[in-house]
């Protein structure tokens, strides 16, 4: 043995002797009353001897292998007072089993006997040769019959207390796994065993820890193995137990073959390498990997928060370039099962379902996939998750359902008692029945994923319905911008019965009439879904032209005068004009006809200011407070009650607002004021 492993095993030994010793110094210190918590310290304590004693002279020391012997005495000795003490042991007789631990405390001191007896012995003497293999079987023989006493007290233990007792009873079956790898090697080749004698007080030293958190009640009920780095873990040691088996080999390769031994350690190397290339990266290797090791490691076949996790991030996080909801939906559910693809079925016109859209479905997909009604309405009354792999199904499925292998289950999608879709899962790498944690896990994920489909049908539908709102909205403005268009073209047909000869009034009246065909036209762009009524972003424009322009239309209606002046403002001259418009048209229905209408211009030092200013009937300042500028509200006689509100909206949305000053018997002053373009500058320059 080399100074380094020299060094490793002294210090390795010495470092698990003081935490052995440290863990049962602490039992004892508790008083427990348990005896078996008692026993357990003194095996801890008497482990501790032993390792102190090794690190101290080494395992060539006359008493190095009493010293093991007593250890997995006292740890057999813990076992059984735990096994009698236990739930186990007040449940029924364990007279077998007692039989059993006797039969390797027997092994224990016959070991001891003759380890003592050997070293007695001169080194060159047969009989020392064969005492040396007969402790080495014995040896073996120990560390067998104390893992099978492990194993059956764990199955003996009940399944709801086994938590805390599977850390310590997986720390003595390292312990007793260890000593039999090591007795083996030093049976099969003697003189290579030095590395593994250093290294076992490194592994004492890592049990320790893991027997005191066994020991500890609160803390093992907390501590839960992860499913990844179990499965993690168990590959690295399938992989070390790969070498070593492989060495072995190779050290009777050589004892056994003679000349051929190196064709023969090529040949076998190459065969197991090729053999594990070809199996290892498997998928159905890996699943069959997951599925043994969860188990036989593990209480339940799903880590449950893990795969909700998983669940909640697939359809809730889906990244930069999401998938449809849809097939979200089909991977999150066909995660939990491992199944490589999936199809959603969703509810149709009929009754039934539907292909809606798949995850990862290879080859061709079914031509026909629904379901009729009739068993939709069974799924929805039941709720069962249909395994199709069962010959004996309760239900009249359709053929491409049962004809295709491909097909393994179908999880309804229930929400609030109604059957929305259904996901159709493949059959897995590893081919299996669905169980009662499938079942469970399927519904429950069933209706998680029913929650977020009809979330977002309820959320398409209430898009779709503001959109029918939005459409509604524009639809009574425009019916609103016609009446005025009406009431146009009727006093232009009235006066055409009048003036028909008059050259310069049908000059007016096709004028009058292009205008009117304008304006329609741009009525039914507004109405259009792509206009969104911001036909132009506001900027810098003069008022008083368009004034001019919106009086001269009407001047042959009712007499209209422009008055004043305002610098530019910040407005869309589009929304100006239907603004002036609306009000203006309101002017002139109240005012008397020799009344003329007054669109006076002014400014202040912030907003531009169009007054129209009329002197009809006016309105009360209650009217005003409370029904001028709500929809639907008229003073008018066959008014609609839509101008002022959409005036006051196309206002606001410039940035603008509208102020009103009324009297009854004295008129009406509507005011609508607009940002200057020059204090939108100067904000603009000094931010």
């Amino acid at each position: 043995m080399g100074v380094l492993l020299q060094f490793v095993g002294d210090w390795g030994h010495a470092l698990a002797a003081v935490l052995f010793a440290a863990l049962g110094i602490f039992l004892l210190r508790r008083r427990a009353e348990a005896v078996e918590l008692r026993m357990l310290a003194v095996a801890l304590l008497l482990t501790a001897c032993w390792a102190l004693y090794v690190s101290f002279g080494g395992v060539s020391k006359p008493l190095s292998g009493a010293g093991e012997s007593i250890r997995n005495a006292a740890w057999l000795l813990a076992m059984f007072v735990m096994l009698r003490r236990g739930p186990a042991g007040r449940s029924g007789a364990i007279g077998a089993v007692a039989a059993v631990y006797a039969a390797v405390a027997g092994l224990v001191l016959l070991q001891t006997f003759i380890d003592l007896s050997w070293r007695q012995l001169p080194v060159d003497s047969d009989m020392h040769h064969a005492l040396v293999t007969c402790s080495l079987i014995l040896r073996m023989m120990t560390a067998i019959g104390c893992l099978l006493l492990v194993h059956h007290l764990y199955s003996a233990w009940p399944l709801r207390e086994r938590g805390r007792m599977s850390l310590l009873l997986g720390a003595l079956a390292a312990m007793w796994t260890y000593d039999l790898n090591l007795y083996a090697l030093c049976y099969i080749v003697p003189n290579r065993v030095s590395e593994l004698y250093a290294l076992r007080g490194l592994l004492m030293s890592l049990l320790a820890p893991v027997i005191a958190v066994g020991v500890r009640k609160d803390m093992a009920g907390r501590l839960q193995l992860s499913r990844t780095l179990t499965v993690q873990s168990l590959s690295i040691f399938a992989v070390a137990l790969y070498v070593v088996m492989l060495t072995a080999a190779a050290v009777l390769i050589e004892l056994i073959a003679g000349p051929y031994a190196r064709l023969v350690e090529i040949g076998a190397v190459f065969f197991t390498a090729v053999t594990a290339l070809v199996l290892l990266p498997s998928p159905q290797m890996r699943a069959l990997w997951k599925v043994q090791v969860a188990k036989h490691f593990f209480q339940h076949r799903y880590d449950y928060r893990t795969e909700w996790m998983r669940f909640g991030e697939t359809i809730g996080r889906p990244g930069e370039d999401p998938a449809p909801l849809g097939q979200r939906v089909a991977k999150a559910v066909a995660d939990i099962t491992e199944s490589p693809a999936a199809i959603l079925l969703l509810r149709d016109e009929r009754g039934g379902l539907a292909f809606e859209t798949h995850w990862n479905w290879s080859g061709d997909l079914p031509q026909a996939a629904t379901l009729a009604p009739e068993l939709v309405a069974r799924l929805e009354e039941s709720t069962w998750i249909i395994d199709l792999g069962k010959a004996d199904h309760a239900y009249r499925l359709p053929d491409w359902l049962r004809q295709d292998r491909r097909m393994w289950a179908l999880a309804p999608l229930i929400h609030y008692g109604r059957l929305i879709g259904a996901i159709l899962l493949a059959r897995p790498p590893i081919d299996r029945r669905l169980d009662w944690e499938d079942f469970d896990m399927l519904r429950a994920a069933g209706r998680q994923a029913a929650t977020y489909i009809s979330e977002a049908q309820g959320q398409q539908a209430l898009a779709d319905a503001q959109r029918f709102d939005e459409f509604n909205r524009r639809f009574a403005f425009i019916i609103h911008d016609v009446k005025n268009l009406v009431s146009q073209l009727s006093l232009l047909a009235r006066n055409a019965e009048r003036h028909a000869d008059n050259p310069q009034f049908r000059a007016d009246m096709v004028l009058t009439l292009k205008e009117s065909v304008g304006k329609m036209n741009d009525m039914l762009a507004r109405l259009s879904q792509h206009n969104k009524g911001r036909p132009e972003e506001p900027r810098p424009m003069a008022l008083r032209d368009l004034l001019g322009q919106v009086a001269r239309t009407r001047a042959r209606q009712h007499p209209v005068h422009v008055t004043g002046d305002a610098p530019m403002a910040v407005a869309d001259s589009a929304r100006v004009e239907q603004i002036v418009i609306h009000l203006m048209q309101n002017a002139i229905d109240a005012s008397p006809p020799d009344s003329p209408v007054e669109l006076r211009l002014s400014a202040d030092d912030r907003d531009a200011i169009v007054e129209v200013i009329d002197k009809g009937r006016g309105m009360s300042a209650d009217y005003v407070r409370r029904d001028l500028f709500k929809p639907f509200s008229s003073s008018k006689a066959g008014g609609f009650g839509l101008g002022a509100f959409e005036a006051r909206s196309l206002a606001e949305a410039m940035g603008g607002r509208i102020e009103v000053e009324s009297q009854p018997g004295l008129g009406s002053r509507f005011t609508l004021r607009l940002p200057l373009a020059s204090r939108i500058d100067k904000r603009e320059k000094a931010a």
